[in-house]
């Protein structure tokens, strides 16, 4: 599919999972946190969200924080719901692409995401697609809170050349966040950024008839 190219490494939001930032940032200011598209954004992270990311605190800290930005007693339902409100769905074409990739890749996943996203993601697999978990697709997952690192660190795309042997010349890597993609760039893996209205099934990997 693209020439030279042995291992594959992918993003899972905004490339194999639809998200939409918007609707965590609705459902947090309904929910009376008015400033949260400041404190959260797809560029810029405070440290309570890296911390959440790179697993240095845990779900039921991560809650009682929010519950002290919102100054008021919400609850952990409305907080998780509002929070995963960003999940939305695995296209059945994308997925078909992935197990397509299977039989001629070395396939890994690299996010950065956290524990209550994790299981959230997973259910919509379960739910929608009747696949138990995304692991099913790729021979190594690296989540962000899992491995207490996450992109753009050059340490991120380190650790999988050297934990997979991939060459990096021979690696693609895709994410819709350039300054991921730049990261992953210094460290000579090849790397495309996909841009907001690219799909991987549209613009680069098209299904076999």
């Amino acid at each position: 599919m693209i020439q030279g190219i042995r291992h594959i490494i992918l993003d899972l939001g905004g490339v194999i999972l639809n998200i939409d930032y918007r609707r965590t940032e609705k459902a947090f200011t309904k929910l009376g946190i008015p400033n949260f598209p400041q404190l959260y954004s797809q560029a810029q992270q405070t440290s309570l969200f890296d911390d959440f990311e790179t697993g240095k605190i845990d779900t039921a800290t991560f809650i009682k924080a929010i519950q002290a930005l919102a100054g008021m007693a919400l609850s952990e339902t409305d907080i998780i719901n509002a929070w995963n409100a960003m999940l939305l769905d695995f296209p059945l074409q994308r997925l078909q692409i992935l197990q397509q990739l299977q039989l001629h890749y070395d396939m890994v996943l690299l996010s950065n995401t956290n524990e209550l996203h994790e299981e959230a993601f997973n259910k919509i697999l379960i739910q929608q697609n009747g696949i138990p978990n995304i692991g099913v697709f790729f021979d190594k997952v690296y989540l962000s809170h899992r491995i207490g690192i996450r992109k753009p660190d050059k340490e991120v795309y380190e650790r999988i050349l050297e934990e997979t042997g991939f060459d990096a010349a021979r690696t693609l890597f895709i994410d819709d966040s350039l300054q991921h993609v730049e990261g992953a760039r210094k460290t000579g893996i090849q790397s495309i950024h996909l841009e907001k209205g690219m799909t991987i099934e549209k613009d680069i990997f098209r299904p076999r008839e």
